[in-house]
Formats: structure tokens, sequence, C-alpha cells
């Protein structure tokens, strides 16, 4: 069954002709004609009493109401993606990382609503794992997110690098690694420290410089909160290892500082990285990545970057 069968089917019980259908439809009389009878042969009955009108049979009754609806229903998701492709989509689904949605995005955010007002955004803070899923599930349209080789290699993704930061340790500013410009490894692990959830780009990070470095940290506290991190840090003796976006905030807290940390060398593993860093990714889907609203708003992200790091990052990652 086919639609255009469906519509022919419609053409000849309003008009009561065939020759007045196909010239509604813009086909032959002889194409309406094969087109009744493949519609009529998978449905095993006859459509039409042929006479000097054609009329409805049983068959072609019981027919009617549903080939309307199923008719409606292809003109309307139709129109709906002819509007997509168009830029005419109601929303626009984003998920980012808390550091990006607090310091990141707001400008960015401010200028899609002036061009396309049209269009609802919708932002949801999440951590990089679930920003993910929720894209692979069709449920945001847009992921800013920390790196994931292992869940952004399909081949429907599209990955941007938008910046790579450095890891830096938060502690209360009377902690005894405030001693240290650049904190080394083995004073770090002497000290508890809290670190995010599972589901966060962060924790995994960390598992994976510990353990190509053959380092054990002493997590004592999982958190999902930056305000969180920043309130047990500042009791006392607990450190975090956190990204410099993550720290623009302690500028501002008298109880709190921030310092490097030491690049790790490893003589025996030319590859492995000396400077905990972590990179920023701007994450779509290919058939995305190509709608109108859609498209500016990455144009915005892109813009955005070059702006960002001069402001926020700067020349850290070379100091």
């Amino acid at each position: 069954m086919r639609i255009e069968q469906l519509q022919a089917f419609l053409a000849i019980a309003d008009t009561g002709s065939f020759g007045q259908a196909a010239s509604q439809c813009g086909i032959t009389q002889s194409t309406i004609s094969r087109q009744i009878q493949a519609l009529e042969g998978n449905l095993g009955a006859l459509l039409f009493h042929r006479s000097t009108q054609a009329k409805l049979t049983v068959a072609g009754e019981k027919l009617l109401p549903r080939a309307k609806k199923i008719c409606q229903e292809w003109a309307t998701v139709g129109q709906e993606i002819k509007d997509l492709q168009a830029g005419k989509q109601p929303e626009l689904c984003v998920a980012a990382i808390h550091s990006v949605c607090s310091h990141f995005l707001p400008p960015i955010l401010q200028q899609f609503c002036l061009d396309y007002p049209q269009v609802q955004l919708r932002v949801t803070a999440l951590g990089s794992d679930r920003a993910l899923k929720v894209l692979r599930d069709g449920l945001v349209d847009i992921a800013i997110v920390m790196n994931n080789r292992f869940l952004t290699t399909s081949p429907e993704m599209t990955v941007d690098l938008l910046y790579e930061e450095k890891i830096d340790v938060l502690m209360s500013v009377n902690h005894p690694l405030t001693d240290y410009d650049q904190v080394p490894h083995t004073e770090l692990i002497k000290y508890p420290q809290v670190v995010f959830k599972d589901g966060y780009g962060m924790q995994r990070l960390l598992q994976e410089w510990c353990s190509i470095h053959n380092l054990s940290i002493n997590a004592v506290m999982e958190l999902n909160t930056l305000d969180a991190f920043r309130g047990v840090v500042r009791q006392g003796e607990i450190i975090a290892l956190l990204p410099e976006t993550a720290l623009i905030e302690t500028k501002k807290d008298n109880s709190l500082t921030v310092r490097s940390l030491a690049p790790i060398s490893d003589e025996f593993n030319q590859k492995s990285p000396t400077l905990l860093t972590r990179q920023v990714v701007l994450v779509s889907t290919s058939d995305r990545i190509n709608i109108p609203p859609i498209a500016h708003f990455c144009h915005l992200v892109r813009q955005g970057v070059t702006r960002f790091n001069e402001q926020t990052i700067g020349n850290s990652l070379s100091a």
C-alpha cells in the first residue's frame, strides 16, 4: 500500500470519476486506474462500483475515513519536516556540564534568543556521560561536555573541540599545600579528596590519570555541584582537583585558594601526559547539525570560544 494510492482513492471518492480524479492528481487516467487496482489487490476487495459514476463499495466505505486520517497525517508530518529544514523548529535543547552553563554559555544564550526569538531554548546542566546519553536518545540537540572518546565515536556523532584547560588544586586558604606554587603529586596524594560522582567526566579523567601514573588518591566523598565542592574544601583538610573554569568563583572567596599541579615526568612512558588537562567539546549528530537554528547555535558557540579563551583561560596552559 502506497500513499499515492490512498490519495488517488480519496480523489475518486471525492469526484466520483476516475478521469476527474486523474486530472486533480496531475496523472493520467490509466495511471490512477493502475493505482486503484493495486490497492484493491492489496486489500483483496473492490473499492468502487465501476459504472457511469464511481461509487464506493462497502469495503470502500470502510477504507474512506481511515484513508483520510492516514493522508492527513502524511501531509502534517511532511509539513513539519519542511518547517524543520527551514528553521521553524519550536525548541532547541542543550545539555552542558555545570561550568559551561555558568560561565561559557550565558552570552551565547542571550544572543541566540535575540536571533531566534521564536525558538524556545532549553538548557540543562548535566554530567558529561549523562549529557551524551540524552543526546544519543534524541532528547537534546547539542551536548557541550568533556571529551569522551568512548561515547563519541559513533559515525553519526559530530565532535568539535572548543577549548582545553588545565586541572588545578582547590584548597582552603590555610591548607599546608599552600606552601607550594605547584603541588607535587607526592604531596597531593597525602590528603583526602572530594571528587565528582560516577557519570561525570572529571571522575573518569582522574581515574585514567592516576592509572597512567600509578597514583592512588584518597577519595573520601563524591559530590556533583561546585557549590558543594567549595563548601567541603572550605572546612580545612579536604582538597579537590577541578578545571580552571570551575574555579572562577573561587577568586571571590577569601577562604579558598588554588594551586597548580606540578607536571609529572615519566621516563618510561613518553606518551603519557605531563600536565593534567581536560578538553571541552561540542557534540551533535550529523542529521541535526545542518538544521538552521542548531547550526546557528553552534556557530555562536564557535565564535565565543576565542573570546572565552582570552578572557578566562588565557595562556595558562603554556605558563
